[in-house]
């Protein structure tokens, strides 16, 4: 069993508040959550309002699978608007 943690920094340009920045990234996660089936989440910049730092986990037998799959998951966040990912760290465990 291999499970793959995704972690992507993101920024936020025209977040003006929370509310703002909340909306872009409820939006991100759940496109993500649809798309790729995985578990994901906000972990960090919680309170700034022009950053953010999800995290995506998928499990898998195959580690390939794995990795190709978080790679999708970090070129489709690079793709959508409303947010700059910065960079992104992939780690297997």
């Amino acid at each position: 069993m291999t499970i793959g943690l995704l972690q992507i920094d993101l920024r936020i340009a025209g977040a003006r508040s929370l509310k703002d920045k909340r909306r872009v990234v409820k939006s991100l996660k759940q496109q993500l959550h649809n798309r790729f089936n995985c578990s994901i989440a906000e972990v960090d910049y919680k309170d700034q309002w022009g950053r953010a730092r999800v995290a995506a986990c998928v499990i898998g037998d195959d580690l390939r699978f794995v990795n190709t799959q978080l790679n999708e998951i970090a070129r489709f966040a690079s793709n959508k608007g409303g947010a700059e990912v910065l960079d992104y760290t992939i780690e297997m465990m």
